[in-house]
């Protein structure tokens, strides 16, 4: 079966993603800011949004741990758009010469469902997307089995049918699992020879 289809990750595939975009802005001192992204707003803390978790129940939890960063901590929720340094090299345009092609275009991301509802309407590029399935409105993530089950039943998609991107090998062989053809994503270039390669530009 020919590939027709492109599923995209999100983070570090269309878009960069990094708390120190932030918190550069609010810690100036370089020891305490590396000491606070690796010990309190952490990556690993920041996951539990992913899977569903409300911002309001874990930075309570976090500020009961880290009383004296309190505010912030607190500042993680509402500004967290600053956590965006922009999209990644080229993918937008990319993306785009995909649309021009009517190539249908879905994704699959681990975000938070109330983070979501922020940074979506900041990010026209997905108005070409014909659905994405965002993790924390589903509390369920990638690489687990059934994040990708839903996609192939709400996508419509068929084994071998749809390219799935993403940057974490774990999560590509998620996809692999359900039948999507996997790509390790690792800038733009590769990407792109891979699609030239596949027809779908």
């Amino acid at each position: 079966m020919p590939v027709t289809t492109v599923v995209f990750d999100v983070g570090h595939v269309l878009y960069d993603w990094d708390p120190l975009t932030l918190y550069a802005k609010l810690i100036p001192d370089a020891a305490e800011l590396e000491w606070f992204l690796a010990t309190v707003v952490t990556r690993e803390w920041h996951f539990q949004h992913d899977a569903g978790r409300a911002f309001s129940d874990t930075s309570a939890e976090l500020s009961g741990q880290y009383p004296a960063y309190a505010p912030l901590i607190a500042a993680y929720g509402p500004r967290w758009l600053e956590t965006i340094p922009g999209p990644m090299p080229g993918m937008l345009e990319l993306v785009e010469e995909l649309a021009a092609r009517d190539v249908p275009l879905f994704a699959i991301t681990n975000f938070s469902d109330e983070f979501w509802a922020m940074f979506r309407p900041t990010a026209p590029v997905f108005d070409h997307f014909l659905d994405v399935i965002v993790s924390g409105t589903e509390r369920m993530v990638k690489p687990d089995r059934p994040i990708f089950e839903l996609a192939m039943r709400r996508f419509g998609l068929a084994p071998g049918e749809a390219l799935f991107v993403d940057d974490r090998a774990d999560n590509v062989r998620g996809g692999e699992s359900v039948g999507l053809i996997g790509h390790v994503f690792d800038g733009e270039p590769g990407l792109r020879a891979r699609l030239v390669a596949l027809g779908l530009l």
